[in-house]
């Protein structure tokens, strides 16, 4: 399974599922105007097929269009390095970013 792993201030790591942030990135595009449902269909699965397969649009989307309030229920913290205040969504947008898979 596919993860982008963000590095927060305080240095803990966070495993986000790529597959939430392609799911929201679909959604997005799929959800613009109205359109009809077999549309939206191959909308949502173009766009999902495209920002799993680039790490750029995964850490993009993450960065630029997500919240942490958006993905705190899904993300998993895998190392913990307490040096100063969490500040998770400042993580979120200018955290450093790595794809890995488990």
């Amino acid at each position: 399974m596919k993860y982008v792993r963000v590095t927060m201030p305080d240095l803990s790591k966070w495993d986000i599922p790529a597959l939430f942030i392609a799911e929201n990135r679909a959604r997005y595009y799929a959800g613009k105007g109205a359109i009809p449902s077999e549309l939206w269909n191959r909308t949502f699965q173009k766009e999902y097929k495209i920002t799993m397969e680039d790490d750029y649009e995964l850490t993009d989307w993450l960065s630029n269009n997500m919240n942490w309030d958006d993905v705190k229920d899904v993300a998993k913290k895998v190392s913990e390095i307490k040096l100063a205040d969490e500040d998770l969504q400042e993580g979120i947008v200018n955290g450093e970013k790595e794809i890995i898979e488990k």
